[in-house]
């Protein structure tokens, strides 16, 4: 591949990267709409046609690795492990 062709592809990369953020903050005002179409509601749960819109609370339960790492350093070394992974960026 040309130098020409890999900026050509690196600038159209840029700009599909520029669109894809455009129509996800557009997505994200949609959702923004339909949430608050439910709280005005009350519901957590809204049937629109076809779709089944929820907005609905839930729990997860996460390790505090800062906190285990203050009151228990050995441990958290032994089960700390290190991952290894490539970034693509085009600046």
């Amino acid at each position: 591949m040309t130098i020409l062709e890999i900026t050509n592809k690196a600038k159209q990369y840029r700009e599909l990267q520029t669109l894809i953020k455009q129509l996800e903050e557009e997505a994200e005002a949609l959702k923004s709409d339909m949430i608050a179409e439910l709280d005005a509601n009350g519901v957590s749960t809204l049937q629109a046609d076809v779709f089944t819109i929820r907005w609905q609370a839930y729990k997860s339960n996460r390790v505090d690795t800062t906190a285990l790492k203050n009151e228990l350093p050995d441990i958290a070394a032994r089960f700390t492990r290190t991952t290894e992974a490539r970034r693509f960026q085009v600046a």
